[in-house]
């Protein structure tokens, strides 16, 4: 197995992918992006939302209402979910996994107002992330800095039970349809356009 410069994937590695809006991905995918932010759902655990993996597939969340929570595109329109055939309640029966990164840094912002100077750097309205922010018995939000690869043809998988429900991280199978590895072969790196500082996540 060859992967490409800066893939640290070992060959033994099970792979997870890591749920998120699809015009989130599309930012991403474009260098537009690359900052996650997450705070955790009903699904986390007792322990909330927790960056557990350093390396992960994204899984596409396809809900229409989500190009409505984000900043127009550079141009002034409005950002809008990728058209897939065969939808059903808001998942597809057949699951492109397209990108794949690989965390920089990862932490835990309390300070609102130093959250609110990373707003350039992603793509979310402010009030999506003020309500990430206050949610919770805690307020504070979590983020990664990412690198990405973006693979040119994406990675089907069958949708199955185990990608359902509000949670953050999900297994994938090694070997099916391919596998991981072969998938990877031929990723190429996204050059980010607007990374923030690493002072900013300090």
């Amino acid at each position: 197995m060859i992967l490409p410069e800066g893939i640290t994937a070992p060959a033994n590695w099970k792979p997870v992918a890591f749920k998120e809006w699809d015009v989130i991905l599309q930012a991403l995918a474009s260098g537009e992006q690359s900052l996650l932010l997450r705070k955790g759902g009903i699904s986390e655990g007792k322990h909330g939302f927790q960056w557990i993996h350093d390396r992960f597939f994204f899984y596409p969340s396809l809900f229409h209402e989500q190009g409505e929570q984000v900043k127009p595109a550079a141009d002034g329109s409005p950002r809008v979910v990728t058209s897939h055939d065969k939808v059903q309640d808001g998942r597809l029966e057949q699951v492109p996994f397209s990108l794949y990164a690989e965390t920089i840094k990862t932490g835990r912002i309390a300070d609102w107002t130093h959250v609110k100077a990373l707003d350039d750097y992603h793509i979310w309205n402010e009030d999506i992330v003020r309500e990430r922010f206050d949610w919770g018995e805690a307020p504070g939000i979590s983020y990664a800095l990412v690198q990405l690869w973006r693979l040119p043809q994406p990675w089907i998988l069958p949708d199955r039970a185990g990608f359902g429900g509000c949670r953050s991280w999900m297994g994938l199978p090694s070997a099916e349809n391919g596998g991981w590895q072969a998938v990877l072969e031929t990723a190429s790196s996204v050059v980010p356009k607007n990374r923030p500082p690493e002072k900013l996540l300090a």
